[in-house]
């Protein structure tokens, strides 16, 4: 067999627990990216680009099977000071709470948030549910003088923007 013919799978070898090398399993290759992403974009990294935060959140979130609700906490710089998972839900949905999310918000000290969640779907349009805890949480957030920069849905490689598309 060439090198040029085998499969992603099968370039790709992890060690098990014996010392010898396996084949890596997708979510192996999921995690391993999670990873490399979390070393690039770390505290006090600009956030940089839309397109650098989408290519951040796609990395997170594609790839799981069941929706989470995440947020990236950023100073009055936009500079990063934490990403994280606040909410895990089923194939079709999480329920955030927004006091939960306040809460997050004060512990961090952060003056602006991006939200974002995944859709296993892999359909990246929001649903009515999507804007109108968009809406609630943007509002939660500006009572206390914290900015919602964005709301981003990633369903797999595709990714909707709320800002982009003028949802905010």
């Amino acid at each position: 067999m060439s090198h040029g013919s085998r499969s992603l799978d099968s370039s790709l070898l992890v060690r098990d627990a014996h010392g010898s090398y396996r084949p890596a399993t997708t979510e192996q290759i999921l995690e391993a990216a999670r990873q490399a992403v979390d070393r690039k974009m770390r505290r006090g990294a600009d956030v940089g680009s839309p397109a650098d935060v989408k290519a951040y959140l796609c990395a997170k979130l594609a790839g799981l099977e069941h929706e989470v609700f995440a947020m990236l906490f950023l100073d009055n710089r936009h500079r990063l000071i934490e990403y994280m998972e606040l909410f895990r839900g089923t194939v079709d949905g999480a329920s955030v709470y927004a006091r939960e999310v306040l809460k997050e918000v004060l512990r961090f000290n952060a003056a602006a948030v991006i939200l974002a969640h995944n859709h296993p779907s892999g359909h990246a349009e929001p649903s009515a549910a999507d804007r109108a805890m968009t809406r609630h949480l943007r509002e939660a957030l500006a009572l206390i003088e914290v900015r919602t920069l964005d709301h981003i849905i990633v369903a797999g490689g595709a990714t909707t923007s709320f800002a982009e598309r003028g949802l905010l």
